[in-house]
């Protein structure tokens, strides 16, 4: 991933635990009701929503490039109900039509990179499967609190259009999140591929 190294990711990983053991509460929300099924969590880290979901029925592909972060979460307990995967998000494949969910939770590349996984990504749902993804948007960089402070890597609604445009979309906005430092900003795109829609774009 363009400006971003797996061994950077590997030593914050060996230093702490970067996220809490649950699942973003937004995420949460917008999953419960699911049907389980088969799904893929892209820059998955230290496992936590790839667990969660494991833990509800789906059957799970973690993805991500830091091997230090994946072992953390191929360690719990429940890690057996995921397969986990060292690999760049950037260049890792799915076959099409084969998920019905994709989750891509605070995933930042320049905004070339992130629309061609996205697009990917979209490819990969079977009609109906559905494509969540959650990130800091660029106004959180004023306006809120944490998260990456380069606005080039960061999420807008005008920023993720061309990827709505391939979905029924259910909700694409800015989105607060509250934090012990206080409101953060992120951007929400929730949203199904089409029924009868092809894989890949001309």
């Amino acid at each position: 991933m363009a400006g971003v190294r797996a061994e950077d990711w590997d030593e914050r990983y060996r230093a702490q635990r970067q996220w809490s053991s649950g699942p973003n509460a937004l995420v949460a929300e917008l999953l419960g009701g699911l049907l389980p099924g088969d799904a893929v969590d892209l820059a998955a880290g230290e496992g936590r929503h790839a667990l969660w979901l494991a833990a509800r029925g789906w059957r799970v592909t973690a993805v991500d490039f830091s091997d230090v972060g994946l072992a953390r979460g191929r360690a719990q307990p429940d890690a057996g109900g995921v397969t986990w995967v060292t690999a760049d998000v950037s260049a890792w494949d799915a076959a099409a039509s084969s998920l019905d969910l994709v989750l891509v939770a605070y995933l930042h590349l320049d905004l070339p990179a992130t629309l061609a996984v996205l697009d990917r990504a979209v490819s990969w749902l079977r009609p109906g499967g559905r494509l969540l993804v959650l990130g800091h948007d660029v106004d959180n960089v004023a306006h809120g609190v944490g998260g990456p402070q380069d606005p080039a890597i960061l999420h807008s609604v005008e920023r993720l259009a061309p990827v709505a445009a391939r979905l029924d979309v259910d909700r694409f906005e800015q989105v607060r999140r509250g934090t012990p430092a206080g409101t953060a900003l992120d951007t929400l795109l929730w949203g199904r591929r089409p029924a009868g829609s092809a894989g890949r774009p001309a």
